[in-house]
C-alpha cells in the first residue's frame, strides 16, 4: 500500500511544497507526490488534468490519496462527487488535510454509509459554492475598477500570491540572510515570489496596497 499526495496549483507563484509539508506534519508518510501546475480548479475537470489522470493508473486498492481539501478533486459538485466515488469503488481511501476527513468505500454499515455519503455531498457543495463566490468577487472587483466608482482608475493587475503576513515574514527571513529556497518552502511560496520580494520590495508592497492587503 502507498500514500499519494495530489496537489494542484493554478499559478506560477504557488507551490505544492507547502501542501507536502502540511501532509507530513499531519502524520502522513507520503510515498509519492503528484502535482498539476498551472491548472485552474474552476474550469478544468479532474479527469482532464494531465497529472490527475495518472492517479487512476497509479492508485490501487488499499492505497491512500491525500488532498488538501475536496475542492482539489473536481471543478464543481458533480465532478467532485464523481471523483470521490470512483476512487472509493476502486478501494482507494481519500484523506483530507483540512478537517481530517476520511472517505472510505469499504464500510458496509448502513448508518456509516449514510453519514459518509451526506458528508461527501455537503463538502462537494461547499467547494462549488466557494469557487463560485471567488469568481463573482473577482468579476465584481474588475468591473468596479473599470467602470462606475472605479472608472478612470487602473486595474490593479494580478493579485499577489502572498498576503501582508507572508510579505513581512519573507522580509524578516531575508534580513537574517536565510536562503531563498528555505524561505519559499516555509512560507508556502514559489522561489520566484520570494525573489520578487527580495529584489523589489517596494513594488511588492505597492501590489499589496493596490489589492487592499
Amino acid at each position: 500500500m502507498q500514500t499519494v499526495l495530489y496537489a494542484r496549483v493554478s499559478t506560477a507563484d504557488q507551490t505544492s511544497a507547502h501542501q507536502e509539508t502540511q501532509a507530513r506534519a499531519a502524520g502522513f508518510e507520503v510515498d509519492r507526490v503528484i502535482v498539476d501546475e498551472g491548472v485552474s480548479g474552476v474550469s478544468v475537470a479532474f479527469a482532464e488534468r494531465p497529472q490527475a489522470r495518472r492517479l487512476f493508473d497509479v492508485l490501487r486498492r488499499g492505497d491512500v490519496l491525500v488532498v488538501r481539501w475536496v475542492d482539489r478533486l473536481g471543478r464543481d459538485y458533480d465532478d467532485v462527487t464523481h471523483t470521490i466515488r470512483t476512487f472509493m469503488e476502486a478501494g482507494v481511501v481519500i484523506r483530507t488535510l483540512i478537517n481530517d476527513f476520511t472517505f472510505d468505500g469499504a464500510t458496509r454499515d448502513p448508518v456509516q454509509k449514510a453519514v459518509r455519503d451526506s458528508l461527501i455531498a455537503f463538502m462537494a457543495a461547499t467547494a462549488q459554492a466557494q469557487a463560485e463566490a471567488t469568481r463573482i468577487a473577482q468579476k465584481a472587483g474588475i468591473e468596479h475598477a473599470r467602470s462606475g466608482a472605479g472608472a478612470g482608475r487602473k486595474y490593479p493587475g494580478r493579485k499577489p500570491s502572498f498576503d501582508r503576513i507572508a510579505f513581512e515574514e519573507v522580509r524578516a527571513a531575508l534580513a537574517q540572510r536565510r536562503s531563498v529556497s528555505v524561505i519559499a518552502r516555509e512560507a508556502g511560496l514559489s522561489r520566484q515570489a520570494v525573489l520578487r520580494i527580495r529584489d523589489d520590495p517596494a513594488n511588492a508592497e505597492a501590489a499589496l496596497r493596490k489589492w487592499g492587503l
